[in-house]
């Protein structure tokens, strides 16, 4: 068949990359200025929180 549709993808906007939800039709956390695939990954995947707030305090120690 296909690939599942995915309900979290990241989008580059003017300064960095944010995360859209396709579902709710509005963004996700906040604006990162790496491309934050593993987030999105773990967002349409397993949603272990655990991971998710990981992956959060990575990226966002990138962007200070």
């Amino acid at each position: 068949m296909g690939k599942p549709s995915r309900r979290y993808v990241s989008k580059g906007v003017p300064g960095g990359w944010m995360i859209w939800n396709k579902k709710s039709n509005r963004w996700w956390g906040e604006l990162y200025q790496l491309q934050p695939d593993e987030l999105v990954n773990e967002l349409n995947g397993q949603k272990r929180p655990e991971v998710i707030t990981e992956f959060i305090r990575k990226f966002q120690k990138t962007k200070r």
